[in-house]
């Protein structure tokens, strides 16, 4: 089997791997290329541009990049029409996959997008090309499915790996002993994004609310994951510029281990809201954006949260802030308000474990089979 495969950031490159793996056990022989990261290329995948090159965000900024994404996409498509794949899986980043889709499509080569564009909360018409572009859409959210079938799109709802991936329950005192951090030490993680545009709108507000938190509450300490030596770096100059003497701890690619050994998480909006959520950890969310996107997007979007954990809930369980409304001021008082009522954990907790069991049901396993069905001879 010979797969192409499109991902665009560090979550895309997680989902690409665990359906790599899954299919190389009944394919040990699969080659696959296109675009991924690190862990793609862990199994053997060949990428064929730096991942980084395609992790652009919001609604303006991509604009400056249109020039190289137009190229990189034409060079794809020529590589493709070339090296024809037996499926073509485009994983997320819907703006730049969802072109390529389509010409792969009319091209004659079957294609699979994984991971559902937003389109049940923003931009709904998009739902008439995605229906032209692909021939079967995976979802992560059961809600997402439904979308999906209201407008006759082919759609499976597969679960999301990361469910799979993480404990029902986490040890917190174990991920504490792996990252040699003080076993009865209350801590904070801060974990402002792993693209570089996130890094600069949040970062500062992220270190400033330590800071602020750090002199009114002495005993707590910090940690945070960054997904690259290049963003840790970013983070470390900016607590030694704003910050010198907070207590904090920096480590690289261990978001994971950071998330489960923190008492409360300060995160930014996106997958890694689900992966707090997953390890049971209460949170404030945060999310600033360049102020045109966010004037754009405010008139588009039409859903109640931005929150992963809210959104599956369908209520405010955590709290968020957006744009003007995160200041350090209201993430400190939120933070402070987790870890001085216990009580709330303890019911968030239960929600959270409710979810993450709805979410369990073996992503890969159920992609894999979802896309052996599609390439299957249909009958005349």
């Amino acid at each position: 089997m010979n797969l192409g495969i499109v991902s665009g950031e560090t979550s895309g490159d997680l989902l690409g791997a665990g359906l790599l793996t899954e299919l190389q056990k009944s394919h040990p022989h699969l080659t696959a290329s296109g675009i991924g990261g690190t862990m793609m290329i862990q199994t053997g995948f060949t990428s064929l541009y730096d991942i980084e090159r395609l992790a652009v965000m919001g609604l303006v900024e991509p604009l400056r990049r249109l020039p190289e994404l137009f190229k990189i996409r034409n060079a794809l498509f020529n590589y493709f029409t070339q090296h024809r794949p037996d499926v073509f899986i485009g994983i997320d980043s819907p703006d730049f996959n969802l072109g390529l889709e389509l010409k792969l499509r009319q091209a004659g080569i079957p294609v699979v997008h994984y991971v559902s564009p937003s389109v049940w909360a923003w931009r709904k018409k998009r739902i008439h090309k995605i229906a032209k572009s692909v021939d079967l859409v995976l979802t992560l959210f059961p809600f997402e499915a439904d979308f999906y079938r209201e407008h006759n799109v082919p759609v499976q709802y597969v679960g999301h790996p990361l469910a799979d991936l993480i404990p029902l329950h986490p040890d917190t005192s174990a991920a504490r002993h792996s990252l040699n951090l003080e076993r009865d030490t209350t801590y904070i993680a801060l974990l402002p994004g792993s693209r570089r545009n996130e890094i600069k709108y949040l970062a500062e507000l992220f270190v400033e609310t330590a800071a602020i938190i750090s002199c009114i509450r002495p005993e707590l300490k910090f940690i945070t994951s960054a997904v690259n030596a290049e963003r840790d770096q970013e983070v470390q100059a900016l607590c030694k510029k704003l910050a010198p003497h907070l207590p904090i701890e920096f480590f690289v690619g261990k978001s994971h281990e950071v998330m489960a050994a923190a008492d409360v998480v300060l995160v930014t909006s996106g997958t890694a809201t689900l992966e707090t959520m997953l390890f049971k950890k209460p949170m404030v969310i945060a999310y600033r954006m360049a102020e045109l996107t966010y004037q754009i997007a405010r008139h588009l979007v039409k859903i109640p949260y931005i929150g992963l954990p809210n959104l599956l809930a369908k209520e405010l369980l955590v709290p968020e802030f957006i744009q003007k409304e995160a200041r350090p001021a209201q993430l400190v008082a939120a933070l402070l308000d987790f870890i001085d009522h216990p009580k709330k954990i303890a019911i968030l907790e239960k929600k959270f474990l409710e979810i993450h069991h709805t979410l369990r049901c073996d992503a890969n396993k159920q992609a894999v089979i979802a896309i052996q069905k599609l390439l299957q001879p249909q009958p005349k």
